[in-house]
């Protein structure tokens, strides 16, 4: 497939909380994201490196998970191909909506599960506060804390990850970089690109009775040590690690996950210097047997890990 560059990145995901002041406290005290503004129902956050006004959409709600997932386009008429694209691929549409406090006007579409997508140009800059302002001019904000870089990836479910490939490469013109095969002729989970980072958006089987439901949502970090520290932060506040620090098989990062105060699972991953600079990739096919072997150092991948998701559900009979 003829690789698209009419998206530029993951912008911005919307997570809800039924605990809003909770989530809200965790994010900005303990995981160290920035508050860039708030109205009646959401908080628009960002880590220090983020160049738009948000990355993390945090909306109050009567249950968890993931609202929406904002990509943004590489140039005005990269939005017009990609709408004419969308709207033509047979795949349910939502048209036009205003945008927030963090961009512009938007399209809205949908996967086969449930889970919606926007693209976008128009975007509002992040411009510092006198007490947020860099010493070095070419950052977008200092640097706090524990404070994770920038957004790097989310990981949604779905029931048949090969039928949300074809939804990835159809709409958003992306690249598989990696995908687990399973003995049973399945696809368990696919890693996708629509840049040279090794990807920024994963499905993974959905092994709950239900549709549009997130895994995680993950952010970057400088470098590995940060997450060491990290990990006694989250410590020392009482949050609740899941499974690392570690290193995945898979995309080599580095990674702890941990649950915000609503359930949503949170991670922070360093994956280095690891670029696809190939034009010409090959997707790295997984299987069981592979996975079977646990993460890059034998951890085992904890069974949470397969069946928590939010919202919560019960699993498959």
């Amino acid at each position: 497939m003829e690789n698209c560059h009419d998206i530029a990145h993951l912008g911005h995901v919307e997570i809800y909380t039924d605990r809003f002041e909770d989530s809200l406290a965790f994010f900005t005290d303990v995981y160290g994201l920035k508050l860039s503004g708030q109205d009646d129902t959401s908080a628009y956050l960002r880590a220090w490196e983020d160049y738009e006004y948000h990355s993390l959409k945090l909306t109050r709600h009567h249950t968890t998970g993931v609202g929406h997932i904002g990509y943004r386009v590489a140039s005005p008429d990269a939005l017009a191909r990609r709408v004419k694209v969308i709207e033509q691929s047979g795949y349910k549409t939502h048209g036009w909506v205003d945008g927030d406090q963090g961009h512009g006007r938007a399209f809205r579409f949908e996967d086969p599960f449930g889970h919606i997508f926007e693209i976008y140009w128009d975007t509002n800059r992040y411009t510092p506060a006198p007490d947020d302002t860099p010493a070095l001019k070419n950052l977008a904000s200092r640097y706090t804390g524990a404070a994770p870089r920038r957004i790097d990836h989310l990981n949604l479910l779905a029931s048949d990850v090969s039928v949300f490939r074809d939804f990835m490469q159809t709409c958003l013109g992306s690249r598989v970089t990696e995908y687990i095969q399973l003995d049973n002729g399945r696809i368990g989970g696919c890693w996708f690109t629509v840049n040279n980072k090794t990807y920024d958006l994963a499905c993974t089987e959905e092994h709950g009775d239900a549709d549009a439901r997130l895994h995680h949502v993950t952010y970057a970090t400088d470098q590995r040590e940060d997450i060491l520290r990290a990990a006694d932060i989250f410590l020392e506040n009482g949050v609740h690690i899941e499974t690392g620090p570690h290193k995945h098989a898979i995309q080599g990062t580095f990674f702890l996950y941990v649950w915000e105060p609503a359930g949503n699972r949170v991670e922070l991953a360093n994956a280095g210097a690891r670029l696809i600079l190939a034009p010409d990739w090959e997707p790295v096919c997984w299987t069981e047997t592979d996975r079977k072997k646990g993460q890059a150092w034998g951890l085992k991948t904890i069974d949470t890990f397969h069946t928590h998701g939010t919202p919560p559900t019960q699993a498959k009979s």
